[in-house]
């Protein structure tokens, strides 16, 4: 029985490891609250931030969990403000401090620089 109880707590475990990858709804990318996520232009390296500061206040980066692990086109890296966050084929992934529920899209193209993040 204790051996069982074990295999089913590490089954449960190591499935949700990917459980705060981001996913697709409306044809658009969402973290695991269903807030939209979104693309930075001035983020010209693959896996590096050019968003820190008072820009990473409005802009926060998609965090990554402690376990969370890259797979696919998925990637975490470090930005500068030391923050494990979430990259689709290298583009960092960001939410916007100003949509104020799940679904909202309030930050596309916000300056002509910020856009909803797609597959």
């Amino acid at each position: 029985m204790r051996k069982t109880l074990l295999f089913l707590v590490a089954a449960a475990l190591s499935s949700t490891a990917f459980a705060d990858v981001p996913k697709t709804m409306d044809g658009r990318f969402v973290d695991a609250e269903g807030y939209t996520l979104y693309t930075f232009d001035k983020d010209t390296t693959p896996g590096k931030s050019a968003c820190s500061g008072a820009c990473s206040k409005k802009w926060p980066a998609a965090q990554a969990g402690a376990n969370d692990k890259p797979t696919g086109d998925w990637t975490v890296f470090n930005n500068t403000d030391g923050v494990p966050q979430w990259a689709y084929k290298g583009h960092p992934l960001y939410r916007f401090a100003d949509d104020k529920k799940p679904g909202d899209t309030t930050g596309d193209n916000f300056r002509d620089v910020w856009h909803v993040a797609k597959p």
